[in-house]
């Protein structure tokens, strides 16, 4: 499956920094998707009416208010699972939650010299072709090799850019099979606007994929709920309309039929994980 455009573990206020919130990608479709939770409060029974930005500053090392403010802008900042605006007064026991597009860094990244197919460059961003069996973020079991890593090592004479500054870096994700690409900002406001523009679903992504079969009709709209199946924890699966899993849908046309597999491709209304799979 190639993407043509690009459980999180709960922390509190004794973790040393905020360690990123700017420029989150809202969902993204068939990435092993999700978001990952950074930290997590729960206001007390008599917490006084406050704003977010403030309820967030106030418990977050190393934080400032002007970019809790981009965070909540971004749709990083959610109260009771959902996102707020920085001007969202906190009640009695809502949960707050900072949530980013990859898992928290516990380790440096150190720079590997991994070959890049960088398609595009400017003193803003990078666009990189990640070829499938690449990890894109490190994390448990692939501390090393991954495209972060191997950006490290391309921006290594850059003053500028620091890969362990989740203010820059990689705007979005997809999984290691996947190949596609993938925008990298150079600066601290590209990733912010960036972040943006894909959370507002301003950017347009299409997914090539290989599939069973031939569709029929040849192009449509598929549309259903995706969720954690209820066999298998580690499968997503399709359930009807109702209160289980979360709304998708996908626009799909068939390139190219080849007999026993069809060239489809594949444009996301949403972004659930897996969606294209499942």
């Amino acid at each position: 499956m190639q993407d043509s455009a690009p459980q999180s573990k709960p922390m509190t206020d004794d973790d040393d920094e905020l360690d990123a919130l700017e420029g989150v990608d809202g969902v993204e479709g068939d990435d092993g998707g999700g978001l990952y939770e950074h930290f997590r409060f729960v206001a007390d029974k008599g917490q006084q009416l406050l704003r977010v930005d403030k309820f967030l500053v106030a418990r977050i090392e190393k934080s400032s208010r002007n970019r809790i403010q981009q965070a909540a802008d971004a749709g990083c900042i959610l109260v009771n699972g959902k996102p707020v605006k920085s001007n969202y007064r906190v009640k009695p026991l809502d949960v707050v939650s900072v949530v980013m597009d990859r898992p928290r860094y516990e380790l440096e990244i150190i720079a590997e010299d991994i070959p890049l197919d960088i398609v595009y460059e400017d003193e803003h961003l990078l666009v990189v072709n990640k070829p499938a069996g690449l990890v894109v973020h490190p994390g448990h079991g692939n501390y090393h090799g991954t495209l972060v890593n191997a950006l490290a090592f391309h921006f290594r004479d850059n003053p500028d850019y620091d890969v362990n500054d989740p203010r820059m870096g990689l705007v979005h994700r997809i999984d290691k099979d996947t190949s596609g690409l993938l925008v990298v900002a150079k600066t601290p406001d590209a990733k912010t606007h960036l972040g943006k523009q894909f959370f507002n679903k301003t950017t347009k992504r299409e997914y090539v994929a290989v599939v069973w079969g031939q569709p029929r009709p040849a192009s449509g709209r598929i549309e259903g709920n995706i969720g954690r199946s209820l066999k298998d924890r580690l499968q997503m699966a399709v359930f009807p309309e109702g209160d289980y899993g979360k709304h998708a849908v996908t626009h799909y046309d068939t390139v190219e039929p080849l007999g026993y597999v069809s060239v489809v491709k594949c444009v996301l209304e949403t972004g659930r994980t897996h969606q294209i799979r499942v």
